[in-house]
């Protein structure tokens, strides 16, 4: 009895051990199943290049130049692909009609962004830019509308822009030599002006050197692919490398910038001089009403203010010094922009915004300076939140949806010789850039270097008037050519694929020669200066 008892407690245990083992074999099969699965791209999905197991398409991905990349892969794969990183899924759009079919008719479902790990370390996720839909985004967005709206620009604004316009021009006279810096000087004073009310009055301002410096480092820090995909696996935030001692420093050196803006702001209020600035406007807004009444915490209130001049200043720089740089290596597009200009001005003044209707052609090459050399190659990424179809493909609930502008704006059979500065294919769009990122037109649209959608640049018009002013202003004055060599004496030409990477990307630094047109233009740009500077002394330190 004892021995057949024996026999069946080991048979017992023998069976016990067998099943554990199956049952373990069972959870790692399972667990390998799961695993593989991650990265593999659903048959429903637009198609994209092929995926390995886990990563998907991750190792794809470069660290710099993702809008080339995304031409690349437009090329090759069609007007709407996907890529897998991770778990993660990337839907990318290079086409027209797609963008304004998904993003602008059905914007109530892809004006979300999705989750940006280092942007919202370093901004305390507080950035209007990159915040998901919420409250918080919609008042900052609503400010940010209605003090750059067309009509505040066109009737109160336009002072300051005008007059550091006429600034610029007597810097190039003074100083040729530093034309890339003067043209990053404008746009920051324009911007620093009217949120600060402080212009930045020289290169050596505070606003100017401080806040380049730290976009700089922005930008390297924000480019797709420059960071470990930590949305999608948590654990990468604690794996070393470059990119974190490069997020800590970005960090540090935003919250100093903006913490001495508003310091610097706060100090001369204490003083009793108050400006004519929206920083001004919404601090008058929290003493009448009461610090615990204004929906922003403090911190979000200060870097309101500086996300908008990264708004309205870095992307009109980038885009400025683009054109400026076409006009030099094209002469034949200067000499026909002159000859519009001087039949309704004249050498006795400037052309101002209150000339665009009689000044078309200007129009046109802003228009193509933001088609040729977008600034936002990628643009800001959107979120789909809800499962969504297209042609027959899924884009499910939580994917990641890029705009290709780089590969849209070199398509040759949406702008035909895609790689000459050309502004005469805009001839049939005199209306500025937000007139058609509105239109239901989808093949009428102009570019995409304000993006689409819902979350289209909320700077759009002060950039378009920014960008126009400096444009007529430099032709009406100035004939700008490639630079000679001091020793030979010969042009050197200039890069036109010189630039950066980043998430905004710039030329690389240039000079060119910048001669004045004729004595009478020389003396009406030095007449002008006196006024402009009596002007904006209201905005000085």
């Amino acid at each position: 009895m004892s021995t057949s008892s024996n026999v069946f407690g080991l048979l017992r245990q023998q069976n016990a051990k067998t099943a554990i083992s199956v049952a373990l074999l069972a959870i790692v099969a399972v667990g390998l199943y799961r695993l593989l699965q991650v990265g593999k791209r659903d048959p429903r999905l637009p198609p994209g290049p092929p995926t390995i197991p886990v990563l998907g398409n991750a190792h794809m991905i470069p660290t710099t130049g993702l809008g080339l990349k995304f031409q690349e892969w437009a090329q090759q794969y069609g007007s709407i692909y996907s890529l897998k990183v991770l778990n993660s899924t990337f839907i990318v759009l290079s086409d027209p009609q797609i963008v304004g079919q998904l993003l602008d008719k059905k914007g109530v479902i892809y004006s979300d962004r999705p989750p940006n790990t280092v942007a919202m370390h370093i901004t305390d996720g507080h950035h209007f830019s990159f915040e998901q839909q919420g409250p918080s985004w919609k008042l900052k967005r609503a400010i940010a509308v209605r003090h750059f709206s067309p009509h505040k620009l066109d009737t109160h604004h336009f002072k300051v822009q005008e007059a550091e316009a006429v600034v610029f021009m007597n810097n190039l006279l003074d100083d040729p030599d530093r034309v890339f810096d003067y043209a990053r000087l404008y746009p920051v004073s324009v911007a620093c002006s009217l949120l600060y009310g402080h212009r930045a009055k020289d290169l050596n301002s505070f606003w100017f050197r401080e806040f380049y410096h730290m976009m700089e480092k922005w930008g390297e820090v924000l480019e797709p692919g420059a960071n470990p995909p930590m949305e999608d696996l948590p654990l990468l935030w604690y794996a070393p490398g470059v990119w974190r001692s490069r997020m800590h420093e970005v960090k540090k050196l935003r919250s100093t910038l903006w913490s001495k803006a508003r310091k610097i702001v706060d100090e001369r209020r204490q003083r009793g001089d108050k400006r004519d600035c929206l920083i001004d406007e919404k601090l008058d807004e929290v003493e009448a009403q009461g610090k615990d009444s204004w929906p922003l915490p403090e911190f979000a209130f200060n870097n309101l203010f500086g996300e908008l001049v990264e708004a309205g200043a870095d992307t009109t720089a980038n885009q400025v010094l683009t054109i400026i740089m076409a006009l030099a290596k094209y002469p034949e597009v200067q000499r026909k922009a002159q000859a519009e200009i001087d039949a309704v001005c004249g050498p006795d003044r400037a052309p101002t915004f209150a000339d665009f209707d009689k000044l078309p052609y200007i129009n046109c090459i802003v228009k193509e300076g933001l088609r040729w050399r977008p600034t936002a190659r990628t643009a800001i990424p959107h979120r789909v939140t809800k499962d969504d179809w297209y042609n027959g493909h899924l884009i499910p609930k939580g994917s990641t949806v890029f705009i290709a502008v780089w590969a849209m704006h070199q398509n040759e059979e949406l702008y035909n010789d895609h790689l000459k500065f050309n502004p005469d294919r805009f001839l049939q769009h005199p209306k500025l850039a937000n007139e058609y990122a509105s239109s239901p037109d989808y093949h009428g649209r102009d570019h995409f270097g304000y993006g689409a959608g819902r979350r289209v640049c909320p700077g759009v018009h002060l950039a378009e008037r920014n960008m126009w002013r400096i444009t007529a202003k430099l032709l009406w004055a100035f004939n700008l050519k490639e630079p000679l060599d001091p020793v030979t004496g010969k042009v050197v030409p200039l890069d036109e694929n010189a630039y950066n990477s980043c998430i905004l990307v710039s030329p690389l630094p240039f000079k060119l020669r910048v001669e004045p047109r004729s004595e009478a233009v020389l003396q009406t740009v030095k007449r002008e200066k006196a006024e402009a500077l009596a002007f904006m002394s209201q905005y000085g330190n």
